[in-house]
């Protein structure tokens, strides 16, 4: 069998739990016998090719006459080919001029195309998307495959162009929404209907946890019946290879994530300021980057936690392991978490966690300290209990262990195969 998926980094070029779920997946899938085609935006070159077809849209050749039926198959009329987009001022500014009544293609049928993507998340990503669109039709048509897999929204729109040429069956997987990252009342519109599109038009909906499922249920409208849970995995080698815990005086709390509001990072500062006013040798980590970047900065600033805080900005894989290994607890209040790699990261460098009871992850993991993301006495309570009670550290440390013994990606890939089947069948 093989698989056309859709995603937007491999590694080594991941920003966080997405990449790792898409290598994960795809090395399972792949040791079951499966011939992965995996698309990425853009190729640097250094991608772990060992277990998929690593093809970058940048490197695939478009007809200009392909891209004259997509737009004409979109009502998009705006399709700029002899120059880089420009940089609309606003995102609802591109799509006006995106579904405007002119046509700016040159060229003749016969010619090719190739487009610049920065596969990163800048200003010019809903272009991108859009362009990704394009070169998917035509990977559809240079390229023979059974089921296409598509990673998120912003592949969403690929996979629908990748079905209409092959009409092959659509899976779209679930790994966030825009009511985790921006709340009901805040949402994207644009992106919330990319991501509804993609729903509607997918033959199977896959989603990381329970929680996410009733999200999609609710707010997007969709048949439960047509909605797949398979939660992610982790990987077992680093047990073997994990960092030593290190040697120190302080205390340490960590918080890993992006710093934006589905995150939580200002209930994690809240929490702090109450365990700091009963114990000053305890010191907080907030590794991650992202909007509210400053916001927290200022807002430990103003509370006098200046000299017990630190922030690191994004770190890579190898970085984060070794803040684990000084970590003595590992928080994770998120206010609207589909699942939730990093807490099992925590746990397998031996790191109890506190996580919020807006989590997927927290399906798998049983015994783990919960509280409500807004709850921040309850927070502090599971933070200053893990820090001084060594006994309830090894205890829940050991049990949530316990819970993970069974979840595996080679168990997410085991169930993605039997979905491929029945599609298929």
């Amino acid at each position: 069998m093989t698989v056309l998926m859709f995603g937007w980094e491999f590694p080594p070029h991941i920003t966080g739990g997405l990449g790792t779920a898409c290598f994960g997946l795809t090395k399972s899938l792949f040791l079951r016998g499966m011939d992965i085609i995996f698309v990425v935006p853009k190729l640097f070159g250094d991608e772990n090719t060992e277990v998929a077809r690593v093809v970058g849209a940048d490197n695939v050749a478009v007809k200009i006459d392909s891209i004259k039926q997509f737009s004409q198959s979109i009502n998009s009329k705006y399709i700029e080919i002899n120059s880089k987009l420009v940089p609309y001022q606003t995102d609802e500014e591109y799509f006006r001029l995106a579904n405007s009544s002119t046509v700016s293609v040159e060229g003749n049928v016969d010619e090719n195309k190739y487009f610049s993507f920065s596969a990163g998340y800048g200003k010019d990503l809903y272009s991108e998307v859009e362009r990704y669109a394009i070169v998917a039709s035509q990977i559809a048509r240079d390229f023979e495959f059974d089921i296409i897999h598509c990673h998120d929204w912003l592949t969403y729109k690929s996979g629908i162009e990748a079905k209409k040429i092959s009409r092959k069956p659509l899976v779209v997987h679930v790994h966030a929404t825009e009511i985790d990252r921006s709340g009901y009342n805040n949402i994207n519109s644009l992106v919330f209907e990319i991501e509804k599109k993609g729903m509607d038009e997918a033959d199977k909906i896959v989603c990381v946890s329970q929680y996410t499922k009733d999200i999609l249920v609710k707010y997007y409208h969709q048949d439960a019946s047509k909605i797949a849970v398979v939660h992610n995995g982790i990987d077992k080698e680093p047990l073997a290879t994990k960092h030593a815990k290190v040697k120190k005086t302080a205390k340490l709390v960590t918080f890993l994530g992006r710093i934006t509001h589905q995150k939580g990072p200002e209930y994690f500062v809240d929490a702090a300021a109450k365990i700091l006013a009963k114990d000053r040798d305890v010191h907080f980590v907030m590794v991650g980057s992202g909007d509210l970047y400053n916001k927290m900065v200022e807002k430990v600033a103003e509370q006098g936690l200046a000299d017990r805080f630190h922030f690191t900005g994004f770190l890579n894989q190898a970085d984060v392991n070794k803040i684990l290994s000084a970590t003595d607890v590992y928080v994770m209040p998120s206010v609207s978490e589909p699942f939730g790699i990093s807490a099992l990261e925590a746990l397998e460098n031996d790191v109890p966690i506190v996580i919020s009871k807006q989590t997927g992850v927290g399906e798998v993991v049983n015994n783990a300290l919960k509280a409500n993301f807004w709850d921040t006495d309850s927070i502090a309570d599971s933070i200053y209990a893990l820090l001084n009670y060594k006994t309830l550290k090894n205890t829940m440390v050991k049990e949530c262990r316990r819970d993970l013994e069974h979840l595996s990606w080679e168990a997410a890939a085991s169930k993605l195969e039997n979905l491929y089947n029945q599609l298929l069948s």
